[in-house]
């Protein structure tokens, strides 16, 4: 079943933060792993609540395994580390739905 690592990144200087090769780097390490970019910066609305996400991402991947592996795979360990030190983020991982929901 998909698993989806989820993260809100607030990104104080966009500018170092591309410099770091980090955008440019990680969709591939994540790839690597079967994961897929869903969703990455783009426009959202708020629809209920008072959470003000500041730069949303979603990457899918065939499971929760392969989520964790590229999570705490040597090839992302750095770039999770620069992402660290120049964000504040807040990610999750979740599983996905064995099937449909019957209406």
């Amino acid at each position: 079943m998909a698993a989806f690592l989820i993260a809100d990144v607030a990104v104080p200087d966009m500018q170092a933060y591309a410099d770091s090769g980090y955008l440019e780097a990680v969709p591939g390490i994540a790839a690597q792993f079967g994961g897929t970019y869903r969703a990455r910066g783009g426009a959202f609305d708020v629809l209920e609540g008072d959470w003000q996400p500041v730069r949303m991402v979603i990457i899918e991947f065939p499971d929760m395994e392969r989520l964790r592996q590229f999570y705490d795979s040597e090839d992302y360990r750095p770039y999770r580390d620069i992402r660290q030190r120049l964000t504040e983020s807040k990610i999750i991982a979740l599983d996905g739905l064995a099937g449909p929901i019957d209406p």
